[in-house]
């Protein structure tokens, strides 16, 4: 039996958040799912799991949910900043509205949330931060460019918290998933076609939407389990990895892109794009 655990997961109410709230919570620790969609979350109380609402972009709101955890628990062991989500097109397409907007759910308000919970920590002597990151954090997407942004954001803060707070016992851990089967896929194809309406970029957007939505629906995806499996052995691990990169296409695609010359790289994703997925 692992040692019972506070743990508090931002993103919660969907896709690998959901699945790792669940699985955290079914091995007894004591678990607080927080997400805007409260509803969403309702069947993670069946588990035992603690459902409250959070926007990870306002921050009153993380304020009285770690509060609220720390009333009831009287600590916080670990933090699994899962919260994101993607918004695809062309840099020169993306409204700059859009643009911000995921630069503050996917990485300012994963380190404002940071910010808050870390002197509990440091007063503990012990915590650990688990950062969703993505493979997308260390090879570039096509037009995937301010996601991309967001994410090669996420892979230095934490390798730059990581050196900061060792001295006071508190780890840093980088989640790294690959293609994983949820919905991610196809609001991304949805966002990039938004996007590209009616610009330049419309022919390659829509052929590259197509292929995304193809891709997310055949079974060439990791299962949200893959992923649950390295948050749970992150969070139970004395010794936890750095990072787990994990997930289909994740080592290969994270291997191809720090290899090849930047061209071939960019000519095989404008490759892809052309190809007709049927």
């Amino acid at each position: 039996m692992n040692q019972r655990k506070v743990v508090l997961i931002t993103g919660a109410s969907s896709g690998i958040g959901f699945d790792a709230a669940r699985a955290l919570a079914r091995q007894g620790h004591s678990v607080y799912a927080a997400a805007r969609r409260v509803a969403l979350m309702e069947p993670l109380k069946e588990d035992g799991a603690h459902v409250v609402r959070m926007d990870v972009t306002d921050e009153d709101s993380m304020t009285e949910v770690l509060d609220l955890v720390l009333r009831e628990e009287g600590r916080l062991d670990v933090l699994v900043n899962n919260a994101g989500f993607g918004y695809f097109g062309a840099i020169e397409n993306v409204p700059m509205e859009e643009a911000r907007r995921q630069l503050e759910v996917n990485v300012f308000g994963l380190a404002r949330l940071t910010q808050l919970v870390l002197p509990v920590m440091r007063q503990q002597g012990s915590g650990r931060i688990i950062n969703t990151s993505s493979i997308a954090g260390k090879m570039v997407i096509f037009f995937g460019g301010w996601y991309n942004v967001t994410k090669y954001a996420v892979e230095a803060f934490s390798d730059a918290l990581r050196m900061e707070v060792k001295p006071f016992g508190i780890d840093v851990v980088k989640i790294q998933p690959g293609s994983i089967k949820t919905d991610w896929g196809v609001i991304a194809a949805e966002h990039l076609r938004e996007s590209s309406r009616d610009t330049a970029y419309q022919e390659d957007g829509e052929r590259w939407a197509d292929s995304i939505d193809w891709f997310y629906h055949t079974n060439m995806l990791s299962k949200p389990s893959v992923i649950t499996k390295a948050i749970c052995r992150a969070v139970n691990s004395r010794h936890p990895k750095v990072s787990y990169c994990c997930g289909r296409f994740a080592w290969s695609g994270r291997l191809a892109h720090a290899i090849l010359p930047a061209r071939w790289w960019d000519a095989i994703m404008r490759r892809l794009a052309k190809i007709k997925m049927k």
